[in-house]
């Protein structure tokens, strides 16, 4: 058994990522390992926000670890929310806010084009990697659905007709973003061990 740490401390990503890991991985959240601070993202991009925390909670472990970060580029909005996806409409993370902000700004437009984008960090005592995963789709009019978290009642991925928040997790985890970079992340641990 192959105990993996995922600095994080977001139930949603922690119980999304332990559902996709394989039955030789388990999962641990920072809690766990004594870390109760928020983890800092002053990165502009998710390549260094990612890294920064994987970096940050492998000092204070000792032990290998990797972090997330994920943004959603919308092409009308000059890739817009992007890295600054959480806090969108403000410090709250208030997902509600940043969808209504997103819903606001694009108006009436037609071309409603988007991509979720996850870029995960890995950090061992030997190296730093970085995986990524994307999903392309289209940002919906209104909200739809009562699943998933984030952005996902106004993200359709393409080749569906229904939002990440109206789909079961196993279909949305079968077209993820997070799920892609993921399995790029366990490719490389199953050669390693």
């Amino acid at each position: 058994m192959h105990k993996l740490i995922f600095a994080s401390q977001n139930a949603n990503k922690i119980k999304e990522i332990a559902s996709l890991l394989p039955p030789q991985f388990t999962l641990e959240g920072l809690l766990e390992n004594g870390i109760v601070d928020e983890l800092a993202e002053t990165g502009t991009t998710l390549d260094e926000n990612a890294l920064q925390k994987a970096r940050f909670v492998f000092q204070q472990t000792g032990k290998s670890c990797f972090a997330d970060d994920t943004g959603l580029e919308i092409l009308e909005l000059a890739g817009a929310p992007g890295v600054y996806s959480a806090m969108y409409a403000g410090k709250e993370r208030n997902a509600d806010q940043n969808m209504q902000k997103v819903l606001t700004e694009l108006g009436t437009q037609t071309d409603r084009r988007a991509q979720f984008r996850t870029v995960i960090a890995w950090v061992d005592e030997s190296q730093e990697l970085l995986f990524e995963g994307s999903v392309s789709g289209t940002i919906l009019h209104e909200k739809r659905g009562l699943g998933g978290f984030g952005y996902d009642p106004i993200f359709m991925p393409d080749g569906f007709d229904r939002s990440f928040a109206e789909m079961s997790a196993d279909e949305k985890n079968s077209v993820s973003h997070r799920a892609r970079a993921l399995a790029k992340l366990i490719d490389f641990l199953k050669q390693k061990n």
